[in-house]
């Protein structure tokens, strides 16, 4: 039975260029799953029947499993079976039936436009890693880029006389992204000043890199960010997409159609970029409440 879940594996890398963080969740799933089979003897996957599928699903409710997770895991086990009738490892699948848990409709995080700014504004720029630090933020909030897509951002990637890059996103897919005159400007000072410093004669082709001179982790950007939250005095709770959220819906606010930043951030699916519409219009609900005489 693993062999088969390897060959799944393999195909997600190889055939459908799954990012390694989305394999890696697949296989943890898939592992699990096949973990319950085996300890209820079942020792082949044409023995699986939709009452396993069905228990296994409880069992992960009942040991509190979030919604969204539990959709994950039917989402992998639907993959998988049918990858093995596509190969001809089985004639039909036991979860067809199946029907994902309902999710609520999460809108992000986003700061505002005052907020971004203190944000923004918390490195200290007399410092090399400031000034790195300087550089990422206002490129993260310039572009929308998704963390790992910044953090393994090559210098060959970046043109900074037009003021583009190229992203390569989800599943290997690359596009091209402004980057805007302030974001620009801050890579372009980092490059020129700081980053030949934290290299330190060493050469790397990623544009952002520690004080070792190797390229930073999304834990450590991600602490940095916290950091900087906190300097500036931020009561929301942030993520490495917050800014992301904040790019999508600041665009969307001032009149940029919905295709154009579809394509900005790079998602496959309209229907993703959508969820920005609603959080500008909760957005405008909650300014029309606080400072309308009548709301």
């Amino acid at each position: 039975m693993e062999t088969h879940l390897d060959l799944y594996l393999d195909y997600l890398t190889v055939e459908k260029g799954l990012a390694a963080n989305t394999r890696a969740s697949y296989s943890a799933d898939l592992l699990k799953f096949l973990n319950y089979l085996k300890d209820r003897g079942i020792d082949n996957w044409s023995q699986v029947r939709f009452s396993e599928i069905m228990a296994f699903l409880s069992r992960a409710q009942e040991q509190g499993l979030a919604p969204r997770s539990r959709a994950r895991l039917l989402s992998a086990m639907r993959g998988f079976f049918k990858f093995m009738i596509r190969d001809s490892h089985l004639q039909k699948s036991p979860v067809t039936n199946l029907t994902s848990p309902r999710l609520r409709r999460h809108l992000p995080t986003v700061l505002s436009v005052a907020e971004v700014e203190r944000l923004l504004a918390q490195p200290n720029p007399d410092l090399p890693l400031g000034q790195r630090d300087t550089a990422m933020l206002e490129l993260l909030y310039g572009t929308g880029l998704r963390v790992t897509e910044l953090i393994t951002l090559a210098v060959g990637r970046v043109n900074l006389e037009v003021g583009f890059l190229v992203a390569r996103g989800k599943g290997s897919k690359e596009r091209i992204v402004p980057m805007g005159e302030a974001a620009t400007e801050a890579v372009r000072n980092y490059t020129l000043g700081a980053r030949p410093r934290l290299l330190k004669g060493r050469v790397s082709e990623i544009l952002f890199v520690s004080n070792r001179g190797t390229a930073m982790t999304r834990q450590g950007f991600w602490k940095l960010l916290k950091k900087y939250g906190r300097q500036a005095g931020m009561e929301k709770s942030l993520s490495p997409h917050t800014l992301r959220h904040s790019f999508a819906t600041h665009l969307l606010e001032r009149g940029a159609d919905l295709r154009s930043v579809q394509m900005m951030l790079g998602h496959a699916d309209i229907s993703t970029t959508q969820i920005y519409t609603h959080v500008a219009r909760e957005r405008l609900r909650e300014v029309h409440k606080k400072y309308h005489p009548r709301a």
